[in-house]
């Protein structure tokens, strides 16, 4: 059986909390909200993702707890609109971002796993004929009738996508609802590549930013969830447009297990056959503490330790002598 800190249990989690203006401790061995309507335990042994807004506060044993359970912890601005800052994630074993960065570095690789993204976009098959601009030609179309779509169903004027964030409510409500919207769904696909043991940062289609493959997976659920989500919030006249959407979002999020969904599309996005080098990992949760193997430029990785390079000697003075190592 393979450790569950090297392949999380991602897909029977639940998708995501958020909170603000609260105080966070340790109960049992889960967490416990208290707010001015009073206390609400959370069992974070199947949260994902806790997002907490302004006005919280959170113990070190809460943190401690969420930790113990793989729960990933996000600081952001009110409503989830802002990212700060976040915690660590569940795996321990870094295969899998080894593999994303040789993807990621490789023009060839990188284009495959590009054209598989974009492809996977699509309720229908493209021909492999067609180039990197064709496609993104064809995705530009489908994003404008999806919102031509909505608005015709729903009676929302569109005027196209404007956002600011130097001023929130500049933008029309639907557009403050598709904001509002995204920040939900970058959360919970941030809380999934980082539960699978991948970067957010190294992207494929998006680049630069560090959250760039975070971007590049949301992609894939947009016109689908948040799009959707936008334009019903936006004709209900809601007056906490922003409030609606997440509880939205996150109903949809559960009903449909995205968090399963996410982790096979991860998965089937980045099946690029590579050429691996031997590479011996040991046990990789049995002291989470250690720094575990050490490259070595013909072996890949090898164990390391204080005696590496004794048995390294060792090895030479046999294989020298004629003798077995």
């Amino acid at each position: 059986m393979r450790d569950l800190h090297e392949i999380p249990k991602l897909r029977d989690g639940l998708s995501y909390l958020y909170v603000e203006h609260c105080k966070i401790d340790q109960e049992a061995k889960a967490i416990a909200i208290h707010d001015a309507n009073g206390k609400i335990p959370v069992p974070c042994a199947s949260l994902t993702l806790l997002m907490l807004g302004p006005g919280t506060n959170i113990t070190h044993a809460a943190i401690n707890a969420l930790s113990d359970n793989g729960c990933l912890v996000l600081w952001c601005g009110e409503g989830g609109v802002r990212f700060y800052a976040q915690g660590a994630g569940e795996t321990r074993s870094a295969l899998r971002l080894i593999k994303q960065a040789k993807l990621s570095s490789d023009p060839e690789l990188r284009l495959k796993v590009v054209m598989r993204l974009y492809r996977m976009r699509f309720n229908e098959a493209l021909p492999e004929t067609l180039t990197l601009q064709q496609i993104r030609g064809k995705e530009g179309i489908r994003v404008r009738e999806t919102y031509a779509r909505m608005s015709s169903e729903t009676g929302v004027n569109w005027t196209g996508r404007s956002y600011k964030s130097s001023d929130w409510f500049d933008a029309d409500p639907v557009n403050r609802a598709l904001s509002a919207a995204n920040s939900c769904l970058y959360g919970i696909c941030h809380a999934a590549i980082v539960s699978l043991g991948y970067s957010p940062a190294l992207g494929f289609i998006h680049t630069g930013k560090m959250l760039s493959f975070v971007y590049d997976i949301a992609d894939l659920y947009k016109t689908e969830i948040t799009i959707p989500a936008a334009f019903k919030a936006a004709a209900n006249n809601m007056s906490n447009i922003e409030r609606e959407v997440r509880i939205a979002c996150r109903d949809y999020f559960r009903e449909t297990r995205l968090l399963e969904k996410i982790a096979d599309d991860i998965e089937s996005a980045l099946d690029i056959p590579i050429e691996e080098s031997p590479v011996l990992m040991g046990n990789v949760d049995e002291d989470s503490a250690l720094p575990g193997g050490i490259w070595d430029p013909e072996r890949g990785m090898v164990k390391g330790g204080c005696n590496y390079a004794d048995e390294i000697e060792a090895k030479e003075v046999n294989e020298r002598d004629g003798h077995d190592s």
